[in-house]
């Protein structure tokens, strides 16, 4: 008795709920849908969709704006480029034609879309080309990596559009241009091209493509919602819907694998997280975490404040993330000690002070290679420094005058300013033709200095002509500096001379 009464109370749960979906449906065609003139609609989109002088004019004004606010890095001129472009019209329109089945409209809004498209990336390319501004600014940048946000912007964009169209709220198409920037990623587009970076061009157009992809997708649904069928159009041949149907999936492919490269970036990032976080629970705080996945390998880097410093954390976070993501990674990590439960205003003023330590670092580099310069006589970009080791290298010029000991004291002065770097100042080629005091005469250890340094610096072999005692016990100080070194009997007093110019 319990079980019938329990199904006859579920039976008629469930028709109650079809009916007030029957009632929800009623109540949209009578009063949403039948309060829409299908067909006004329809003649303003394709009046959009057409290929006219003024939609030319406004392609070119817009992509001539957009390229020079990318070119200036300036954030106000590229939206001014948002508002004239005039590429939202055929994308709606392709939406509409593919709801309602009209292919010879959608061939329309196709044909308009690509030259306008065309048109406004070799316009960029042109000005790219010919300007003196050729570098990649924070604005085209910010234009070559395609991102879930960016998908998202176009969707509620197009759904906003869609709708302000359908209900004849035309005002809210300029906010609508402004959030999907269709101009904008062109413009990179042709910037790629006219410089020939391919990473720049293969990206834009992937943001572009996923924009208006997007766009027409949403379109079409939305005009589906509203009750725009193929009845309002010809009737269709068996030819024209496989067509649409092709177009369709055409259109999907793209941002099916548009969708599938950003779902892979998004987890990317999220696993790069968990993984920092892993290696640094709390307090310790994740800071600037930055991925490019254009690079192979792929490049991480991060910033973490941590009460201890882990010197293993590198190597095991980049062996980790490699085999979470099957990809190569090379991570940059760098850890900042701080107190435990630092606060954002602790870890601002660490960030400003290594900040200010570096901008310093590099201005003692910069004086560091002006003097090395200087004291050789060559340009500053003929000086090398291997910040990591801490190594300055500059090979001098022959000056009028100077001997060895004139090099190797210049050397000695400018390491005295710098302790922290290893100096090598590397003389010219001069004959060494030193005499040598005998052992423990006075200035026998300077005189085997310079012979010592000489070498080492030229990698040349020496030859010690001299009493066979003195020369014995010069060369052994020498060999224990790492100097090639051969002995010859001969008279006092003891001479040191080129191993290549002894005859």
């Amino acid at each position: 008795m319990d079980s019938t009464t329990t199904s006859s109370e579920a039976g008629a749960a469930r028709i109650g709920l079809l009916r007030a979906l029957a009632g929800v449906r009623r109540w949209w065609k009578a009063s949403v849908v039948g309060a829409i003139d299908h067909v006004e609609v329809i003649d303003r989109r394709k009046e959009d969709s057409a290929l006219t002088q003024h939609y030319l004019f406004m392609i070119a004004m817009s992509a001539g704006i957009a390229v020079l606010g990318l070119l200036l890095s300036s954030p106000a001129v590229v939206i001014g480029a948002m508002l004239l472009s005039p590429l939202m019209g055929p994308i709606m329109g392709l939406g509409f034609a593919l709801a309602i089945g009209d292919w010879d409209w959608l061939k329309l809004a196709l044909r308009t879309l690509l030259i306008g498209s065309a048109m406004a990336v070799l316009l960029c390319a042109v000005l790219v080309f010919f300007s003196p501004i050729q570098t990649v600014t924070s604005e085209i940048a910010a234009r070559t990596r395609p991102n879930l946000f960016d998908l998202f912007v176009a969707l509620f964009s197009a759904l906003a559009g869609a709708y302000a169209m359908i209900r004849g709220k035309e005002g809210a198409i300029v906010g609508v241009a402004i959030a999907t920037a269709l101009m904008p990623p062109l413009a990179v587009v042709g910037f790629g091209l006219a410089t020939f970076n391919w990473t720049v061009f293969s990206g834009a157009l992937l943001l572009f493509v996923t924009n208006f992809i997007t766009i027409a997708l949403t379109a079409f649904a939305m005009a589906k919602l509203y009750g725009f069928r193929n009845a309002l159009s010809a009737r269709n041949t068996l030819y024209q819907n496989l067509a649409l149907l092709a177009v369709f999936a055409g259109l999907a492919v793209p941002l099916g694998f548009s969708l599938q490269q950003i779902a892979w970036e998004t987890n990317a990032q999220r696993l790069v997280r968990d993984e920092l976080r892993a290696h640094f629970p709390r307090p310790a705080q994740l800071d600037a975490v930055e991925i490019d996945f254009a690079a192979d390998p792929l490049e991480i880097s991060a910033i973490v404040f941590t009460p201890e410093i882990r010197g293993e954390a590198e190597a095991a976070i980049s062996r980790a993330l490699a085999a979470r993501l099957r990809r190569p990674v090379a991570l940059t990590l760098t850890q900042t000690q701080t107190e435990t439960g630092a606060s954002a205003a602790q870890r601002a003023q660490l960030s400003a002070t290594r900040a200010a330590e570096e901008a310093a670092a590099r201005e003692r580099n910069r004086a560091l290679v002006a003097r090395l310069a200087l004291a050789a006589g060559v340009d500053e970009g003929e000086v090398m420094l291997d910040r990591v080791r801490r190594r300055a290298l500059v090979r001098a010029q022959r000056l009028e005058g100077a001997g060895l000991p004139a090099y190797r004291a210049l050397e000695q002065r400018i390491a005295a300013s710098v302790p922290e770097w290893r100096i090598e100042l590397i003389p010219p080629a001069l004959p060494l033709s030193a005499s040598i005091p005998g052992t423990g005469e006075a200035g026998a250890d300077e005189a085997l200095e310079l012979v010592g340094w000489a070498a080492k610096r030229l990698g040349r072999g020496v030859v010690l002509t001299g009493p066979v005692e003195d020369a014995e016990a010069a060369a052994e100080t020498l060999r224990a500096e790492g100097v090639t070194v051969t002995t010859r009997p001969g008279t006092a007093p003891l001479r040191a001379d080129w191993a290549e110019e002894q005859p």
